[in-house]
């Protein structure tokens, strides 16, 4: 079990957990107490897979301060800790965590690491077409499907058929989509799924979540990876298993309680050095419970309040 999962799992201790389809966020989180004197411009640059949900955000944060301008550029979580390090970004938006690298570039630049702030929970789904009837896949089969140094082991898997499903399907080959190697979801698929292995040659990379979704959606023999946010009703999620014996949906349940393989934080960064309270503000009224309405309302899954105010204690 990953190690932010089985955190998550530790403090859901005692939250009361909702069906999917009825996703409610934790009343214990307080709601957004407007402060005075906030004014100003803000960028944010980085994850496609946060791009819609900042829009929300961006949107009600505005309600409260008409006055302020926030732009949002989402071209993938690569492209945040360049922006960050140079200084061009105030707001860092990535569906992975940063790597080293990135945090020392950062560090050698500013004397200070970045400030990780979670913003809400995503169960990365696999999807295929809805006219398909495959229910469930194991993570080995995954990388047997996804992957051409099949690392955990899996044989290599080209067809329905090799998955066991018959009549049409049986000797059509999959069609694979994915994201591009700037993408955190490409990066967190290719640790999680791959084991670090390397994708095959024929996967259609695409520029963001939405066209994933999009193109599994009208692609009877396909299966790509995105964000769960971006679910839409020509495609369905699959039932994922680390073990082979038990499978899971992506569910939220199955996210804080750490039995869904693919569960992830996903974060915003920033320069701790920052001496503009319109970044620390703009966090805050994420993590109210307003801003965790607008997660719910964006297909993604709320925090509990415990992460919550360990984020919270971070924005001091």
């Amino acid at each position: 079990m990953q190690k932010a999962i089985r955190m998550i799992a530790c403090l859901a201790v005692g939250f009361a957990l909702h069906a999917d389809k009825a996703v409610k966020v934790d009343a214990a989180i307080p709601p957004y107490k407007k402060a005075p004197g906030i004014s100003g411009n803000l960028n944010s640059v980085g994850s496609d897979s946060l791009n819609n949900l900042m829009t929300f955000w961006v949107e009600a944060f505005n309600k409260e301060y008409p006055a302020v301008k926030i732009q949002v550029e989402g071209k993938g979580s690569g492209t945040a800790p360049p922006a960050l390090v140079e200084g061009t970004s105030h707001l860092g938006p990535m569906s992975r965590e940063m790597k080293k690298e990135e945090i020392d570039k950062f560090e050698a630049r500013h004397k200070v690491k970045p400030v990780k702030v979670a913003v809400a929970l995503d169960t990365l789904g696999v999807f295929v077409n809805k006219k398909n009837p495959l229910t469930k896949l194991t993570v080995k089969e995954l990388d047997g499907i996804f992957s051409k140094t099949r690392k955990s082991g899996a044989g290599e898997i080209r067809t329905w058929g090799e998955l066991g499903l018959k009549a049409e399907f049986a000797p059509k080959p999959i069609s694979l989509y994915g994201r591009n190697s700037a993408s955190g979801t490409y990066g967190y698929f290719k640790e999680h799924a791959l084991e670090k292995g390397d994708f095959k040659d024929t996967v259609k990379e695409q520029p963001g979540s939405s066209s994933v979704v999009q193109s599994v959606g009208t692609d009877k023999f396909a299966i790509g990876y995105s964000g769960i946010g971006y679910r839409t009703s020509d495609v369905k999620a699959l039932a994922l298993s680390s073990d082979g014996k038990q499978f899971f949906e992506p569910t939220y349940e199955n996210a804080l309680n750490g039995k869904y393989p693919l569960a992830r934080y996903l974060y915003i960064y920033f320069n701790p050095k920052s001496g503009d309270p319109l970044v620390r503000e703009f966090l805050k009224f994420v993590l109210s419970r307003k801003g965790q309405e607008i997660v719910v309302k964006d297909g993604y899954y709320p925090l509990p309040k415990k992460v919550i105010d360990q984020n919270l204690a971070l924005l001091k």
